[in-house]
């Protein structure tokens, strides 16, 4: 049989075509999730949509081979950060090649990867799998992370949960099996207002924000002091920071709202609920000290983002199995998060390994090599053979 061309599309060919869609994580995703499906129904796969309570914004679970439990998963999220106040070169949303290099949006933070698992479709067809290939593809990985949520219940829910799971985020194809969890949370304070020239008949939201603030930066400081450490972080101990501040409304009324978010990375064994606690505890005073002035005063706690650590051992079967497919004698810790660790949450053991440089996730002018993604494809084959293929 004749392929026509779109049935000949490779994994760069593949890639310019997923980088055409903006799917900034504000935005829904249902275009492109209908493209992929086109692809997926072209080549006679079977796929299941999942999605969370937004319009518009979908998971994807394709399966290859026996539709059943077991095998192997690969997954890439379909979400991109946003290219507004970056200096970019070329359009972010036209593939652009220069010396072996793909340039757009969402080239290496991972929709290459992307492609290639799509791109490996063809072949894999052509053979006879003796375990299912699963191919999840999830929203909003850049915020919150709950497209892998939703898309994890509801394959636990159909039975059909894989043996093994390799997210291809960005590691420049080296194992990557542990990673910081990440938590955020936006402080509102709210004091009373008056006018400036009376000031001790208000409450001046800002200035307790200040000292929230300034008690969280200790706190800060503590976690580098006193630890607890894993070795193989960088840094080895968790962190946390005031990212964003916001409140007042003109110079000369006592400010009578504020808020800020605040994010940790916390090293695996530390628990988000326990650092969370801690938190509201040293604020205490502050949010006392506001209360006394009035019943409508205080602050107040909102939890926005719960990414657990991923902690894969370094004896499993999945460990060895990529650093044998890899080349790869070592396995890395990485500081920044991904889905694994819900995967993982949810008994499905994960590892991260994918094409691409995290170094150029979210900048301006973001790219991929594209020795980068032909080495992905051949990772990806070895993989296949070696799960889904053997007996």
């Amino acid at each position: 049989m004749i392929l026509s061309k779109a049935e000949q599309m490779d994994t760069v060919a593949i890639l310019e075509k997923l980088v055409s869609f903006d799917t900034t994580s504000r935005n829904a995703n249902v275009a492109l999730v209908e493209w992929i499906e086109s692809w997926l129904d072209m080549h006679g796969v079977s796929h299941t949509r999942s999605h969370g309570p937004e319009d518009g914004k979908w998971n994807l679970h394709a399966i290859l081979g026996p539709q059943e439990r077991g095998g192997l998963a690969l997954s890439g999220h379909m979400d991109c950060v946003p290219v507004e106040g970056q200096e970019w070169s070329r359009n972010p949303f036209t593939l652009t090649e220069f010396n072996g290099k793909l340039y757009a949006r969402g080239a290496a933070d991972m929709k290459g990867f992307v492609a290639a698992m799509l791109a490996a479709i063809p072949s894999v067809k052509a053979q006879t799998l003796q375990k299912p290939l699963h191919l999840f593809f999830t929203f909003d990985e850049e915020i919150t992370c709950n497209g892998a949520r939703y898309l994890i219940e509801d394959v636990k829910s159909r039975q059909l949960m894989p043996d093994m799971c390799v997210i291809g985020e960005p590691t420049q194809l080296s194992p990557v099996i542990a990673h910081k969890g990440r938590f955020t949370i936006r402080v509102d304070i709210r004091g009373r207002p008056a006018h400036s020239s009376q000031p001790a008949l208000g409450a001046n939201a800002l200035h307790a924000m200040g000292r929230a603030i300034s008690a969280l930066a200790d706190m800060a400081d503590e976690f580098e002091r006193k630890g607890p450490y894993v070795s193989g972080f960088q840094p080895e101990h968790t962190t946390l920071q005031v990212g964003l501040a916001q409140g007042g409304s003109i110079l000369n009324i006592v400010p009578e709202q504020a808020s800020f978010e605040v994010e940790w990375r916390a090293v695996p064994g530390e628990n988000n609920e326990t650092i969370f606690a801690g938190i509201r505890h040293r604020l205490a005073p502050i949010d006392e000290a506001l209360r006394a002035s009035g019943a409508e005063c205080g602050l107040s706690y909102s939890a926005l983002v719960d990414l657990p650590p991923l902690a894969l051992d370094a004896q499993s079967p999945l460990v060895s199995l990529l650093q044998q497919i890899t080349g790869k004698n070592s396995s890395g810790y990485v500081s920044y998060g991904t889905e694994a660790g819900i995967y993982q949450q949810a008994g499905l053991p994960t590892i991260v390994c994918g094409p691409g440089d995290i170094a150029q996730a979210h900048k301006p002018d973001e790219w991929i090599e594209r020795d980068q993604l032909e080495r992905c494809d051949t990772m990806i084959k070895r993989l296949i053979r070696q799960v889904c293929l053997a007996s």
